[in-house]
């Protein structure tokens, strides 16, 4: 399914000239991998040696390889790899991330029936390697992260390549077109490219993406799918760490310094309602131990979900040191705080609260989904905050009205039924309808 494109001589010697600085800084990179592996950072398992292009696992070939960057790219392919199988059961997978928290998270929703690997470094041998041990039919790129090289040898082998839920923010266009030369051969590569918004669609249409490959399908995180072991790993924890009965503020994918804002909010709630759990699950694995530092430092008792202890009346935090169990926390919450947002990290996924009717505070960072919290927030199921005091005031409303908790819980149950569509329109684009 090669496209007809022919590049021009700038557009040529564009590629080359990144591949040059790639083959450069590779000698820096290889090093940097050994030094955190030798250090045991939990950001580098020893399997990331997969993104040198050795010890790669693919799914048999034939089938499809999904690249998901890490966690929220993960989730949103989960929709359409899920609809998918549910067509063709036996349809070979392979899932690639580049972060080690995208890995865990392709084992905690897949398990063993996808095969993970960590993308090689955009060098054209490396991608080669992959797409020769993989032989995909189709290559299925999730919202961002379009590799020159990787692009360029699906095309010259004939594999379509498509960009799912593709995001294309205002910043980034201006990025891409200072680089026109690299960027634009890449887009006449392209299959199909499945916009998650109208803002994206239009800085796509600004790049001169072919009128043919573009199409406006909306955001598939609309449909946003529960596992279906959500709510008994959630009656599971609260069990195992005595919660039931509690007012919980779960704390999603936070990062610094969200936690000691929240900290600060949490000890005006516990004034007027002194059960309260402040339950913290950081982003990234690597600021555990940090975030349990800031939590000790605050002054509020708190406990490590890893030491597998129960909650007493007198414990105020849990800070969960553990990966995948989000979505079942989410099951337990009674309000949410989506992270990333007061830090300026563009916001994370707030529909995983929406979809268990739990009311849902942010702070004003939240342009990386802004379609879907800006309606979210239309629909009275969102509200912003930017410090302690509006944390807390916007909690303890809550906590004095229920009606108007399950209010707001509700209408972001209501906005997702009211956006579906995404996925079987993404689906149909890559044929798959």
């Amino acid at each position: 399914m090669k496209s007809s494109f022919t590049p021009n001589t700038k557009e040529i010697l564009s590629l080359w000239g990144y591949t040059l600085l790639l083959s450069i800084l590779l000698p820096f990179v290889f090093l940097h991998f050994c030094f955190q592996y030798v250090t045991k950072k939990p950001t580098s398992p020893g399997a990331r040696i997969q993104r040198f292009g050795v010890k790669l696992r693919t799914a048999e070939t034939g089938g499809l390889l999904f690249h998901c960057v890490s966690v929220g790219e993960v989730v949103a392919a989960a929709n359409v790899i899920n609809a998918i199988r549910r067509h063709q059961p036996s349809i070979p997978m392979t899932i690639t991330t580049t972060t080690a928290t995208g890995a865990k998270q392709v084992t905690s929703l897949f398990k063993d029936t996808v095969t993970h690997c960590y993308l090689p470094l955009d060098l054209p041998w490396m991608m080669s390697h992959l797409l020769k041990q993989a032989a995909p039919a189709h290559v299925i790129i999730t919202e961002v992260e379009l590799w020159p090289n990787m692009i360029d040898q699906c095309w010259r082998k004939g594999i379509p390549v498509s960009v799912i839920n593709a995001r294309m923010t205002s910043n980034s266009m201006r990025s891409y077109e200072k680089i026109s030369a690299l960027f634009s051969p890449m887009l006449h590569k392209l299959y199909k490219i499945c916009a998650q918004g109208d803002r994206d669609f239009k800085n796509y249409q600004q790049l001169h993406t072919p009128e043919q490959t573009l199409l406006l399908t909306n955001n598939i995180k609309f449909e946003q799918t529960v596992h279906p072991e959500a709510h008994q790993l959630a009656s599971e924890f609260a069990q195992m760490f005595n919660l039931v009965d509690r007012a919980i503020v779960v704390a999603g994918s936070s990062h610094a310094p969200e936690e000691a804002v929240l900290l600060e909010a949490h000890k005006t709630v516990l004034q007027q309602y002194p059960k309260t759990l402040l339950i913290i699950v950081p982003r990234h694995p690597q600021r555990f131990d940090e975030v349990y530092q800031i939590c000790q430092s605050s002054g509020l008792r708190c406990m490590r979900s890893s030491d597998q202890n129960p909650c007493d009346e007198d414990t105020q935090v849990l800070l969960v040191d553990e990966m995948g169990k989000l979505q079942a926390l989410y099951a337990l919450a009674t309000i949410a705080f989506v992270g990333g947002s007061i830090a300026d990290r563009g916001g994370h996924n707030a529909l995983e609260p929406a979809a268990f009717e739990v009311p849902i505070l942010m702070g004003p960072h939240r342009y990386n989904n802004p379609a879907i919290c800006q309606v979210l927030s239309d629909g009275g199921a969102l509200f912003e905050v930017n410090n302690p005091q509006q944390v807390s005031h916007n909690v303890l409303q809550w906590l004095d009205d229920d009606a108007s908790r399950t209010r707001a819980g509700q209408a972001g149950k209501q906005v997702l039924q009211e956006n579906s569509g995404a996925l079987s329109a993404t689906l149909e684009a890559l044929g798959f309808s």
